[in-house]
Order: C-alpha cells, then structure tokens, then sequence
C-alpha cells in the first residue's frame, strides 16, 4: 500500500495542476476530494474505456479490427500502453485511496479486467472482478471491479436484453451487483451500456427505451421488498438526461425535493448543460450518468449520496484540443487514426456517506 501510495503523490504533483486543456472544459474536477475516505466515505465510478480489446482473435465475435494485422493495427504493445493509461486513471480517480466499486463498459472479456488489474500498478490494490460474456456481436460487455476489503460481494446477475420487436438484434447485457458497505447496509449497483444511435436516432430509440423499462421494471422489484433501498444505476445510456428513455422509460425525477424514497433522480440532470462525458462533432453531452434511488438522496439513513450529486472526472490528461481547438476526451482511435490516449469517454464517480448508527 505504501508504493501505491507514494505511486499516486508523484502522479498528483505531475498531472493535477495542468488546467489549461481543462479550463476549456468545464472544470468539474475543481470540486473533486481525494482525500483518505476510510470507513466513512465509499466511492462509485463508471467508465466507458472504449475499445478496451485483446490483440487475439476471437472466432466467435467481430473483433478483426483490433487485431495486429486488422484495420487499426491493435498490437501488444498498443494493447499494454492502454492499459497503464486506465490504470493512471484509476488511480486518479481514487484520490489518496483506489476507488471500491468501478463498472465498466467495452471490454472485451475477462482477460482484458485480468490485465488491467494484475498488471499495472493496480495490483497493489487486490481488486475482484465481476465479468460475463454477452451476445453483442462485438463481444463487448459490461463488468466491474471492487475491493472486497472495503465492499463484500453478496451475487450478482447478468439480465440479457431481448428485444420483441427485433429479436435478430444483439447487445450488451445489464450487470446488477448486490454487496454490503462498510457500514453493513446492503448497496443495488446496475451497469448498463444501452443501444447506440448507429442506424439513426429514431430508428434505435425503441431500443434504449426498452432497455430503460427492463432496468426500471428490476428497480421497483426491488424497492417493493425494500423501500428503503441504496440503488445506483450507472452506464453509458447513449441518451442525454432529458432525453424519453431516461425521463420516461426509467420514469426518473428532474426534481430532489420532489424526489420521494421511492423514486429514481438522475444525478446528472442538474448540471445537463454546464458539463459533459463524451463529444461528438465538436459538442459535448452527458451520456454517462448515475441514476440513484430517493433514498440515497434523502439522507435519513446510513448511507446517502455526498452533497446529492456526481461528479464527471476531468483533469486535463483526459483531455485534448481537436484540429478546431475544441476540447475533447483524449481517445484511443480517432476512426482508424490510432491518438494514443485513454478513452473517449469521460469517467463518473459519486462518493457515499457512510454512517454507522441511525439517526
């Protein structure tokens, strides 16, 4: 731990004060603490890593394009300067501790979680993996990573989504992870990567909606048992906060104060128009983004949300300027034009308040 450590203090003097990329940005990190959370705090992030592929071939899956000899010249190399990238990420994320829960979304299979966490600096901090292989004809999925000295696994489950109305049609599945908190309450963490808009906005649309009423259907299961409950829903939703598979497939509040215990309020909501996680064509949205459940919010209990909000992660080694001096994420591939850089997607994070006694 001690390596980990003194790994990070030379990391934070070198990168943490470089803000002129940023600064073009929003500078949502000015508000970011990373100091010593202990027992009383607990951090949550997400992250779209993009691409997050092996150099080997996968008969089963279309992944000949991050293949050494494919179309983007994916080499061992390339593959292992990627993965210390994500891993100096994390470690940045974490503050002066790693993060105790990550869910992610485009890696390729197990392997990939395998090296990012034994192989980088990331070894130190011991994290489990939550992995399974989906039906996306890609062969990317969703999964998660987390301390189980500070988070204790209880199950987890793969939901498949299977569209009625196109059932030719393949993507990723959505993780539901079950663990108890420091402070022994029970936490709800879904990991969702819905439908792109590839093929046009309104012809896929039925599809991130459906996917909205699939996760939503699970969240009052399980609010029903327990109103109470400490739910986080995190991904890359490929729509914005306003957008209807949020507003009405998840049936989320735009709200906080109108926001009952049983209710869903997108964190991200609030700040639709100060910030963003992703650019396209030189504009930037929110298309990562936690959705969490009233209760969180309310602050009655154990456990509640920091401040009521979230936060997108941007220092500026995230961050690049584009031929139009427009910033945006540092991403790997450009198209076929490999930039060398982390992900094209910004990551989240929420920390949670822990207390120990009921108020």
């Amino acid at each position: 731990m001690k390596l980990f450590r003194n790994t990070l203090i030379i990391f934070l003097l070198c990168n943490l004060y470089t803000p002129s990329v940023a600064q073009k940005h929003f500078l949502a990190s000015e508000a970011f603490d990373g100091s010593f959370r202990g027992t009383e705090r607990f951090r949550v992030a997400f992250y779209n890593v993009e691409n997050l592929f092996d150099y080997f071939d996968d008969s089963t899956t279309l992944d000949d394009e991050f293949l050494p000899r494919g179309g983007n010249r994916w080499t061992k190399d390339r593959y292992l300067a990627k993965q210390q990238k994500l891993a100096k990420t994390i470690v940045a994320m974490g503050g002066w501790e790693a993060p105790e829960l990550i869910g992610f979304c485009e890696v390729e299979n197990r392997y990939v979680l395998t090296t990012l966490t034994q192989f980088t600096p990331l070894k130190s901090v011991s994290y489990e993996i939550i992995h399974q292989d989906s039906k996306d004809r890609r062969g990317i999925d969703v999964a998660a990573i987390y301390r189980p000295d500070k988070f204790k696994l209880i199950d987890y489950f793969y939901y498949p989504v299977r569209f009625p109305f196109d059932t030719a049609s393949r993507t990723r599945d959505i993780l539901y992870v079950i663990g108890e908190l420091p402070n022994g309450d029970t936490l709800h963490y879904f990991v969702n990567h819905w439908p792109s808009k590839f093929g046009g906005e309104f012809e896929t649309q039925p599809k991130r909606l459906f996917a909205a009423q699939l996760v939503r259907a699970k969240a009052d299961s399980i609010l029903s048992v327990n109103p109470g409950a400490n739910i986080i829903i995190g991904g890359d939703f490929n729509d914005e906060p306003e957008e209807e598979s949020m507003i009405t497939g998840l049936r989320v509040k735009t709200e906080i104060e109108q926001t009952a215990s049983t209710d869903l309020f997108n964190l991200m909501y609030p700040i639709r128009y100060q910030a963003g996680t992703h650019s396209f064509e030189n504009k930037w949205g929110i298309l990562d983004q936690f959705i969490v459940s009233g209760n969180l919010l309310k602050g009655g209990g154990r456990t509640s949300v920091f401040k009521r909000t979230a936060q997108i992660f941007d220092l500026d080694f995230l961050l690049t300027e584009g031929a139009t001096g427009a910033t945006r994420p540092f991403r790997t591939y450009q198209g076929p034009q490999y930039l060398g850089g982390y992900s094209d997607h910004l990551p989240i994070l929420l920390d949670l308040v822990l207390r120990y006694t009921d108020n």
